[in-house]
């Protein structure tokens, strides 16, 4: 891995900091995610523009999956929370604005095929209890 110095406006350091502690993370690991997924989407142009909170971020398996952006949250894991729990719930769960559950919905809703087809394969790969 390579080092790199970088060099933050104040304000800029201090939200990705708060974001960072949000979501359980070291600011270094939030940051890597952030430019990870930035240059993924960029990198494979699979962002949809109707969906600005949502993008893409590869696996360890290599997959690309659809996360929800600056949280490495997926959206799948968003559609099955919402088969017991109302986006609100959902929201307060995961500490996120209600307008962006919503919007991973949305994403869903017009990429069901690719996220069921994650949903299905996940499921396989969980041990059975006999």
């Amino acid at each position: 891995m390579t080092r790199y110095a970088l060099n933050l406006p104040n304000e800029l350091k201090r939200d990705a900091e708060r974001l960072a502690k949000k979501q359980g993370v070291s600011l270094n690991q939030f940051i890597l995610w952030s430019v990870a997924e930035k240059v993924g989407g960029l990198l494979q142009g699979l962002d949809d523009p109707n969906f600005p909170n949502v993008t893409y971020r590869r696996g360890a398996s290599g997959t690309l999956s659809s996360v929800l952006r600056g949280t490495g949250i997926r959206v799948q894991t968003i559609v099955i929370a919402s088969q017991n729990s109302t986006p609100a719930e959902i929201a307060e769960d995961y500490d996120l604005p209600q307008t962006q559950i919503q919007e991973a919905l949305g994403f869903y809703e017009v990429h069901r095929a690719e996220i069921d087809a994650h949903i299905q394969a996940e499921a396989g790969l969980e041990p059975k209890n006999e």
